[in-house]
């Protein structure tokens, strides 16, 4: 629990509260009246990590409301960041080329390679917590990187870009920086783009989760038909054999029966229902995180060329990637919503997209 005790520490130290470590894996806390009011601590607190605890110490653990309460205490601070990447020697794309050719495929256009130049372009790392609730519960962080610069998708970068920033010094932008890599979306653009997105992220992650979920509903419904079933079965057995008969015992006999299949058909109606309650899948999407990247690229420009006209395109490699992004698409993925079709007793919801989308609007866009 080394982890978690050095964040608690960092984070005490930064609410202005005394640290000093405890053998074995604990803190002794000297905190303020703000850290004793939210987490009922004494002046001198003594937090224990491990399995062991320092005499007198309250244990701290990732169980229990621990880690919502740090979390709010942290409140948005840290929720968006600007960073620049500083390469002292950044390689050059060694065959331009070849790169474009790997990226364009373009069976109705021509292209030709027109230039290429080192620049700064700003890269959207944006973060989002996915969770599913039916009869089980499921929670994914959903990564999407955008370059402001050339409008495209990150795509296989954006984990290589991810993956570098642990050996990278943090540095805040410079403004000759800023001014390079030219400006951020604004809301609009940033909430078309970011949608889409998105919503085929959160299909293609809850795909497993759903066929799983469907094979169990199909399961369950099988099983409550047939019991249902071989019910409904006997009484219209018992009714046939009382064809004909006559009498009062025979009437009554035959009243009780189709009392008794009325019944199983309305039990069996109202556990369909119950199953459709417990199957029923809610579906929340939170914005978590974002970090606007300020990076050098070589940027590789290419011309398109139609029968009915051509167009500049720009393409972006980036070192720290040794990578290049993918080519920019008009026509994005071509999702406007979150609709999952399946089963017609699975009832399932859109998730709080504009909800979220609403908080990127007034916090994750450039000032």
């Amino acid at each position: 629990m080394t982890a978690l005790r050095d964040f608690v520490a960092d984070l005490m130290e930064r609410q202005g509260a005394a640290v000093e470590t405890l053998e074995p894996d604990g803190l002794a806390v000297i905190a303020p009246p703000e850290i004793r009011a939210a987490f009922g601590w004494p002046e001198l607190a003594r937090l224990g990590f491990g399995a062991e605890l320092p005499p007198a110490a309250q244990r701290i653990g990732i169980e229990g409301d621990w880690l919502e309460r740090f979390g709010a205490l942290l409140a948005d601070r840290g929720r968006r960041a600007e960073r620049q990447i500083v390469l002292d020697q950044p390689p050059a794309a060694g065959d331009p080329e070849r790169l474009i050719g790997h990226a364009l495929d373009l069976p109705n256009a021509v292209w030709r390679f027109q230039g290429q130049r080192t620049t700064w372009t700003r890269c959207l790392l944006i973060a989002f917590r996915a969770t599913a609730t039916s009869d089980e519960k499921r929670e994914n962080i959903l990564w999407m990187g955008f370059n402001t610069g050339t409008g495209a998708a990150l795509g296989d970068v954006l984990p290589r870009l991810r993956a570098s920033l642990a050996d990278q010094p943090w540095r805040t932008p410079d403004p000759a920086v800023r001014e390079a890599a030219g400006p951020g979306w604004d809301a609009a653009h940033l909430e078309a783009r970011v949608r889409p997105m998105l919503d085929a992220a959160v299909r293609a992650e809850l795909a497993p989760f759903l066929r799983s979920m469907q094979r169990r509903l199909a399961r369950d419904q099988a099983r409550l038909h047939g019991y249902h079933d071989d019910l409904r079965r006997e009484s219209l057995k018992r009714l046939v054999a009382l064809e004909g008969v006559e009498g009062a015992k025979a009437d009554a006999d035959r009243q009780r029966e189709q009392l008794r299949i009325a019944a199983i058909e309305r039990e069996y109606r109202a556990k369909l229902d119950d199953l459709s309650h417990n199957y029923a899948l809610r579906v929340t999407v939170d914005w978590i995180q974002t970090l606007e990247l300020f990076v050098p690229v070589q940027r590789l420009d290419a011309l398109i060329r139609r029968r009915k006209g051509e167009r500049l395109i720009h393409l972006d490699w980036h070192p720290l990637a040794r990578l290049a992004e993918p080519p920019p698409c008009d026509w994005g993925l071509g999702l406007n919503s979150m609709r999952l079709v399946c089963d017609e007793r699975l009832h399932l919801t859109e998730p709080a997209g504009q909800e979220c989308l609403s908080r990127l609007r007034q916090t994750l866009l450039p000032r």
